[in-house]
């Protein structure tokens, strides 16, 4: 039985006209990863499919530089490995440092209360990252914290914090290093062990470029030895299971996301094909320039504080007297999907989001349009 109409209906739903993305995530998938994700189903427990798991471990450790730690693949977005890593490695009632630079540092924060820890919070302004003497100070004054979180890069107002450094400080204070790398993982640099990184976790829809549904994070075995004396660790994102169905099964407890874990693969074989990890990293960097580069020219402001400008996305202060999602709205009839300002900054700012497959064709249209736009609303371009 063959049913075409099935795929033009869902189609015309979901891509009624074409869109060129520059989203926050999901993001535009690579070709290669479209099309591997389209081999049919097999058996999650297969000797064919514990190979692909163990294959993609093995890669994903490799990019990470997390060969003394363990790499862990769940059914998840990236909030599962967050959850995980307070229920898992925070006694019941123990404190938390959460470092706040945005609204993902404020969901960390409600991850640790809603798992019955208590939150120390280090926040900054919009736009500024956390500096590693003002982490100093927090553990200093709160020596009874069990774990500092970090979220590395910041959708919601475009600053990479400085990880390498503020993990260095933490580990000299003797705690664990959580770090919420959902949207710099793939894109930032990441030495897991080098910088002494206890949890550090990420999903598929991001830098990678692969549809959502997969979640990826590198433990310490302080993470593991931790979990043994913390009771109620729950069942969905028990480390310590997941762990165990690793290593006896190269495979996971619950169904895994067998395409995305495909996808994943793929990509991280494109990473190889391209010149390995720094020649990837080096496109990510270049083009994060070129998009900062061309916002710039236009007269526009960048809203994070140069130095700690993030890989995967750039915030941008709206035009003078335009307030809400006018340039978002503006750009999506033009063909162009970016993404509207986050949180707090709502009104004030737009983002661009240079995750997964775009071509220098796809920011030469977004620029095209982006200055038709700004004409339009009675804004002059600089240039």
């Amino acid at each position: 039985m063959n049913y075409p109409d099935v795929v033009k209906e869902i189609e015309k739903m979901l891509w009624p006209r074409p869109l060129k993305l520059f989203t926050a995530g999901p993001v535009s998938c690579f070709p290669e990863v479209l099309e591997v994700m389209k081999i049919q189903m097999l058996s999650h427990r297969s000797s064919e499919y514990r190979e692909l798991h163990k294959d993609t471990v093995k890669k994903l450790a490799e990019f990470l530089e997390a060969r003394k730690t363990t790499v862990l693949l769940i059914p998840a977005s990236g909030t599962g490995f967050m959850e995980a890593s307070i229920r898992n490695a925070v006694s019941p009632r123990g404190k938390v440092l959460v470092t706040v630079i945005g609204e993902f540092g404020h969901r960390y924060k409600e991850a640790v209360e809603r798992n019955g820890r208590i939150p120390i919070v280090l926040e900054k302004p919009l736009g500024k990252p956390v500096l590693p003497f003002e982490l100093d100070e927090a553990l200093r004054k709160n020596p009874d914290v069990e774990a500092v979180t970090i979220t590395y890069n910041e959708t919601s107002t475009g600053v990479l914090n400085p990880l390498k450094e503020l993990a260095k400080v933490a580990k000299e204070h003797g705690k664990l290093v959580f770090v919420d790398a959902v949207s710099a993982m793939g894109a930032a640099e990441l030495k897991v062990d080098d910088w002494g990184l206890d949890l550090v976790f990420a999903s598929s829809q991001k830098a990678f470029g692969v549809p959502p549904g997969l979640a990826m994070a590198a433990v310490s075995e302080e993470v593991f030895e931790k979990a043994k004396k913390i009771p109620d660790r729950g069942l969905y994102f028990d480390l310590l299971e997941i762990k165990e169905f690793l290593e006896t099964q190269w495979s996971t407890p619950t169904t895994p996301p067998i395409p995305q874990i495909a996808g994943l693969n793929a990509a991280l074989r494109i990473v190889e094909k391209i010149g390995g990890k720094e020649a990837w990293l080096r496109m990510y960097a270049e083009r994060a320039e070129k998009i900062r580069r061309g916002v710039i020219e236009l007269g526009l402001q960048l809203f994070a504080e140069p130095g700690y400008y993030s890989p995967t996305i750039t915030v941008v202060y709206n035009p003078p007297g335009v307030k809400g999602p006018v340039i978002y709205e503006e750009l999506r009839k033009r063909g162009i999907e970016i993404a509207r300002g986050y949180g707090k900054v709502k009104d004030i700012t737009f983002r661009i989001g240079h995750m997964g497959y775009i071509t220098n064709d796809d920011i030469k249209l977004l620029f095209d349009a982006l200055r038709e736009v700004l004409v339009n609303i009675g804004y002059k371009p600089a240039s």
